[in-house]
């Protein structure tokens, strides 16, 4: 593991679709909420033109830090960490109502999209600090390697392969591949991810050994 650092107030934010119902039915849908992840975290109000067209990037003032998220069919993980006062709550407000409408608008639906308003777990302990981001990063493999939860994955290769292939978390951005950089601020998760070879090693580590898959599974909700 990377070198220790001191804890921030770091969140770990969850929610699904209402009745567990899938709440990204295509790539546009993926592509939609990492958008608003960057377009919402602004204390100003999002421009009304949103996706619809292209104009200058303006300057904001980010609510929140996001350093690391996965989306998922059905739910999604975020870790953050607040930049203004109650910037965790007005960033998640914005965020799943302002793809709430998208979703419905887009899909001709009504009624609610997400099971309650969020899950906020506050990180309190190292020990589940240093494997947050791993965990985020590694719930794609319940799609094609669910054992990965028990540290029993016996081709890691093929397994890091396909999470080089997921391009909806932040896990590309971490192993320098940029897939959506602007979206996270990777600044406080460098000193315990490591380098590159670092962070792909003890991925390796974790979905191979159940002594890590446990330490992993620990801060599971």
């Amino acid at each position: 593991m990377g070198a220790t650092i001191s804890l921030m107030d770091f969140y770990h934010v969850i929610n699904r679709g209402v009745e567990k119902r899938d709440v990204f039915l295509e790539e546009g849908d993926f592509i939609r909420f990492i958008h608003d992840m960057y377009v919402f975290n602004d204390v100003r109000s999002a421009p009304n033109y949103i996706v619809k067209e292209r104009q200058h990037v303006r300057q904001r003032k980010m609510l929140v830090h996001v350093h690391a998220y996965c989306l998922m069919k059905n739910h999604y993980h975020l870790l953050l960490s607040p930049n203004t006062e109650n910037g965790i709550s007005a960033f998640m407000q914005k965020l799943n109502m302002g793809y709430s409408k998208y979703f419905n608008d887009k899909y001709e639906r009504s009624g609610v999209l997400w099971q309650g308003i969020f899950k906020k777990i506050h990180v309190t302990r190292d020990a589940h600090f240093m494997y947050i981001p791993y965990y985020i990063h590694l719930n794609p493999l319940d799609f094609i390697h669910p054992e990965w939860r028990a540290g029993a994955i016996k081709n890691p290769g093929q397994a890091l392969a396909f999470l080089r292939e997921y391009r909806w978390s932040s896990h590309l951005d971490y192993l320098g591949v940029k897939n959506f950089p602007s979206v996270i601020y990777p600044v406080q998760l460098a000193g315990v991810l490591g380098n590159r070879s670092q962070y792909e090693r003890e991925i390796r580590d974790v979905i191979s050994s159940p002594h890590l898959a446990n330490k992993s599974l620990d801060i599971e909700l």
